[in-house]
């Protein structure tokens, strides 16, 4: 069977270099700003904090808004780890019948639900007759921070 995205476009990862960018001790205040301290406490590689299992892990590009309360908007990248165990309450990528859908997953009493983060989607309830694959358990949400007018 061939899955075909349907709200996702899958990236793969390729560690290529190790780009080591600055990590200041300083935390920075959401409220009103104070003095930021003028040195750095060490460097980070984004790929070493944001990939746990580099080769069970993948991208997936977001379209829809079914997960916006979730903080996941379309054009999100989401870093999805296979090697992560999925459990009841944790946002996913599933394939049900052939489709890629990102979801919260539900779990109770054998019932396997995917819900959505959004009022104006509705659960859906996946049925024994069904094919149905947890491709992975979402780990980090990337986007753009957007200005506002």
């Amino acid at each position: 069977m061939t899955f075909v995205p349907h709200e996702l476009e899958i990236l793969g990862f390729e560690k290529r270099s190790e780009l080591a960018l600055p990590l200041y001790l300083a935390t920075v205040s959401a409220g009103f700003p104070s003095p930021a301290e003028d040195y750095i406490d060490k460097r980070l590689d984004l790929n070493e904090h944001l990939v746990r299992h580099p080769e069970a892990t993948f991208f997936v590009r977001v379209q829809g808004h079914s997960m916006a309360d979730a903080g996941i908007a379309p054009g999100d990248i989401l870093v999805v780890d296979r090697a992560a165990t999925a459990v009841s309450g944790s946002i996913v990528i599933a394939a049900v019948d052939g489709e890629l859908t990102v979801k919260r997953l539900r779990t109770s009493r054998g019932r396997v639900i995917l819900a959505p983060e959004n009022p104006d989607y509705a659960p859906t309830e996946v049925g024994p007759e069904q094919s149905f694959e947890v491709w992975g358990v979402v780990t980090y949400i990337i986007h753009k921070a957007v200005p506002r007018p």
